[in-house]
């Protein structure tokens, strides 16, 4: 076993047991548990006839597989040694998984924890150890389905993660540091979480259940035993638990395996747009009268997005009648739903909210990344513009601030800016020469850029 065993102290502090076991049996019973010891005539509450009945769909998963090597001639030459270059290095890492279905032997996981496998073998409660395959594995969400031969196996109930509110009591079990069938106990400490994982699609549990390596792809449960989560990461800074570890809701996690089963992988709904976060600026030059929703930074051409008449500029409030707090959140509605379904966006426009139904098209990035979050940051270094005059009032008949040059690689390209792109507006204002952009520019705090680029529509938030 690796790592660090730390042994408690001894400790002395004084507490009322009366008014502990008053709170435990209070918690016990409003969750209708059991409570099997006693204390003199005093019954002591306990989580064991839980563990009991869950621990075997619980299930320790072991890797051995392989990674590539880059090794650059420019390395170290003692450490060069030991891979060749541009070879592939051999690894091997353990992880937990959970049984869902006995009777076709598939395993719920996270994706991190088998992705480079090329063995896997899955060990049970009992002892017993099987080989594994992948069914599918997702990225995006993190999510994996295995199966085993279906032979005497034990599944845990799914529990609905819509109705988990913070505060609820939880379990964790999993295997983490090789440690088998371990569990912890803590609360929900958060929902929704995001930016743990930005690339990815994010609606955290955030639990203080100890989850610490090994742990990933583990069982969060309530105490009715029902599956609530599936372990996946810790904040930490060390590689140890310090009270902040994330759990993907089953809801999702459920949403994800369903189409693994069916299809393999899985088809994304596309709504073709990219989007940015509503800060208080861009609010404040929108009209807005919060920061919640999606702003809209191009519209794709041909998109389900196009088709339903969304524009830049657009704010995007809702999805089905749900409310889109931000990017996130409507990166995860929609990557969720499966291409051909039908969406209701309602978003504002003009101070008026609107609400529109398309059809999704198909997510086919490799890799399946979500919609890209355009970036709202600096400005115009490694940017050169010529302003309309009199020889020349337009551009490519437009109107507006041509870039002449913008050099790749610069903080101008990075936001957006390309090489002939007239700029049309800057923060909804109307502009025909360099110096009256400059001078929007000079007194903003934010600046959103719109553009005209082929004839068609883009918005760039540059600061």
């Amino acid at each position: 076993m690796n790592g660090t065993v730390i042994f408690g102290s001894r400790r002395t502090d004084k507490w009322l047991p009366g008014l502990a076991l008053g709170l435990c049996l209070t918690l016990a019973t409003a969750y209708g548990q059991t409570l099997p010891q006693q204390m003199g005539d005093q019954e002591i509450p306990s989580l064991a006839p839980i563990i009991e009945q869950v621990a075997p769909a619980v299930v320790n998963i072991s890797v051995q597989g392989s990674v590539a090597t880059n090794n650059s001639p420019s390395q170290d030459p003692f450490f060069r040694r030991f891979s060749p270059p541009n070879g592939r290095r051999e690894v091997q890492s353990a992880g937990s998984g959970v049984i869902i279905d006995a009777e076709n032997g598939y395993i719920l996981t996270n994706h991190h924890v088998i992705e480079n496998a090329d063995e896997i073998t899955v060990s049970l409660i009992d002892d017993r150890t099987l080989d594994a395959t992948v069914v599918g594995s997702d990225a995006g969400s993190d999510i994996a389905v295995l199966q085993v031969d279906p032979d005497d196996l034990l599944e845990m109930p799914f529990g609905d993660s819509d109705g988990l509110r913070v505060g609820d009591f939880v379990l964790a079990i999993g295997n983490p540091f090789r440690l088998r069938h371990t569990v912890t106990s803590g609360i929900v400490s958060g929902l929704s979480r995001t930016g743990i994982n930005p690339q990815g699609y994010e609606d955290f549990i955030q639990t203080d259940a100890s989850i610490n390596p090994g742990n990933s792809g583990g069982a969060l449960i309530n105490l009715r035993g029902e599956l609530i989560g599936i372990n996946t990461a810790i904040f930490s800074r060390n590689g140890g638990n310090i009270g902040i570890g994330f759990a993907i809701p089953v809801n999702m996690a459920r949403s994800v395996m369903d189409q693994i089963i069916a299809y393999g992988g899985v088809r994304r709904g596309l709504l073709g747009v990219s989007i940015a976060t509503v800060t208080p600026d861009i609010a404040e030059s929108y009209d807005l009268d919060e920061t919640s929703g999606a702003l809209v930074t191009v519209v794709g051409s041909g998109s389900a997005a196009e088709i339903a008449g969304l524009q830049i500029g657009d704010v995007i409030v809702s999805v089905n009648g749900e409310p889109i707090e931000n990017p996130s959140e409507l990166r995860n509605s929609i990557g969720l739903m499966r291409p051909g379904d039908e969406v209701s966006v309602g978003y504002i426009r003009e101070g008026r909210e609107v609400a529109v139904t398309t059809t999704l098209g198909e997510l086919v990035v490799p890799g399946g990344e979500p919609e890209q979050l355009a970036e709202v940051d600096p400005v115009f270094e490694g940017a050169e513009f010529e302003t309309n005059n009199a020889s020349r009032p337009s551009f490519n008949g437009v109107a507006g601030v041509l870039a002449t040059v913008v050099e790749p690689g610069s903080t101008a390209y990075l936001r957006g800016l390309r090489t002939a792109d007239v700029i049309t507006h800057v923060n909804r204002e109307r502009v025909l020469s360099v110096d009256a952009m400059r001078e929007i520019i000079d007194d903003a705090r934010s600046v959103l850029l719109r553009v005209s680029r082929e004839n068609r529509g883009v918005l760039l938030p540059m600061r």
